[in-house]
C-alpha cells in the first residue's frame, strides 16, 4: 500500500476526510465495509482514519451539547413534530455528507434530548451531488428506508460554472426545478409529512477562487435563483432568504473553500432547521 505523503495527509486531515465517505459513494465496492480497506485507499493507517473520523463525530456532539444550552433551542425541540420512533433521512450534498455537518449535529441534539426515543437517522448526503445525481439514487438511498421525514439540502452544485464553460450552470435552472419537483413527488409516496427544504447559502467568491481543488465557480445570483424555486415549495423552508451565514455572509461560517460550512456554520443551519420545524404546520 502506498502511503500518503505529508502534504496529502495534511489535505486529508484539514479538508478531505470529513467529506470522503467512500462507503456511501461506492456502496457495492468489494471490501468497502472494511475500515482497513478504506484506510488503505486513502493511504492511511486504520487507526489514523478511525481517529480522524472520531474527531469529527466528537465535534458534532460537542456542538449539539452547546446548542442545548440555549433556551430557545430547547423550546423549539419541545415543539417539533418529529415523533420518537421516526425515521429521518437527509438527502444532500457535501454539507450533509460532512462528518461534522448539520445532520450529524441535529441527530445528536435529538438523541441527547430524548434518550429513550427510537429514532432512525439516515445520512444520504454525498459530496458534490447535484439534484440530478440525488434523483438517480433516490430509491436506494431514501425511499427504501420508508422515512417519516426527509430533509433535502441540495442544488448548490447544480449552479457551478465550469472553468471551460462559464456561460452556463452545470444544471439548467429549469432542470433543477423539475428535479426538485420529482424528488418531492417521490417523497410523498412514502410519507404524509412534507419534505423539509434547506436552501443553499451564498458562497464567498474570494475564497472559492483560491481553492486549488476546484476548477469551477459559483455565482450568488444563481444560488438566489434556486432559493426562489425552493421558496415556492409548501411549508418547511429553512432559511428562505439565505441569511443564516450572515448578511453579507461571514467567512467564519465557512471552510477555506468559501462553499462548505464550518462547524459554526452548521450550527446556524441546525438552529434554523429547528426553528422551521417548530413553527411549521404539518399534514394539512
Amino acid at each position: 500500500m502506498e502511503r500518503a505523503s505529508e502534504k496529502e495527509k495534511e489535505a486529508l486531515e484539514k479538508y478531505l476526510i470529513q467529506f470522503l465517505n467512500i462507503e456511501k459513494l461506492f456502496p457495492l465496492l468489494p471490501g468497502v465495509v472494511n475500515t482497513d480497506s478504506v484506510a488503505g485507499l486513502m493511504g492511511l493507517e486504520t487507526d489514523e482514519l478511525t481517529k480522524l473520523r472520531q474527531l469529527f463525530a466528537d465535534n458534532a456532539k460537542q456542538a449539539a451539547m452547546e446548542l442545548l444550552k440555549e433556551e430557545e433551542v430547547i423550546e423549539w425541540i419541545d415543539q417539533i413534530p418529529i415523533s420518537p420512533d421516526s425515521t429521518v433521512v437527509a438527502l444532500g450534498d457535501s454539507a450533509t455528507d460532512d462528518l461534522q455537518g448539520w445532520f450529524e449535529i441535529f441527530k445528536y441534539v435529538l438523541e441527547i434530548t430524548v434518550p429513550e426515543a427510537d429514532f432512525t437517522f439516515v445520512n444520504a448526503g454525498i459530496s458534490n451531488n447535484t439534484t440530478t445525481d440525488a434523483l438517480r439514487r433516490m430509491n436506494r438511498d431514501v425511499l427504501s428506508h420508508n422515512p417519516d421525514w426527509v430533509i433535502v439540502s441540495l442544488s448548490a452544485f447544480d449552479t457551478i460554472r465550469l472553468s471551460y464553460a462559464p456561460g452556463r450552470t452545470l444544471i439548467p435552472l429549469s432542470e433543477t426545478w423539475e428535479n426538485l419537483a420529482t424528488i418531492q413527488d417521490a417523497i410523498e409516496t412514502v410519507t404524509e409529512n412534507p419534505p423539509v427544504w434547506i436552501t443553499p447559502p451564498p458562497v464567498i467568491p474570494e475564497l472559492l477562487e483560491k481553492m486549488e481543488l476546484f476548477e469551477f465557480s459559483i455565482e450568488n445570483r444563481d444560488l438566489a435563483a434556486v432559493r426562489e424555486i425552493m421558496i415556492g415549495k409548501k411549508r418547511n423552508i429553512v432559511d428562505p432568504l439565505g441569511k443564516k451565514m450572515g448578511n453579507p455572509p461571514e467567512a467564519w461560517f465557512y471552510l477555506s473553500d468559501g462553499i462548505n460550512p464550518s462547524l459554526s456554520g452548521h450550527v446556524n443551519t441546525v438552529k434554523e432547521l429547528l426553528r422551521s420545524l417548530a413553527t411549521a404546520k404539518v399534514k394539512e
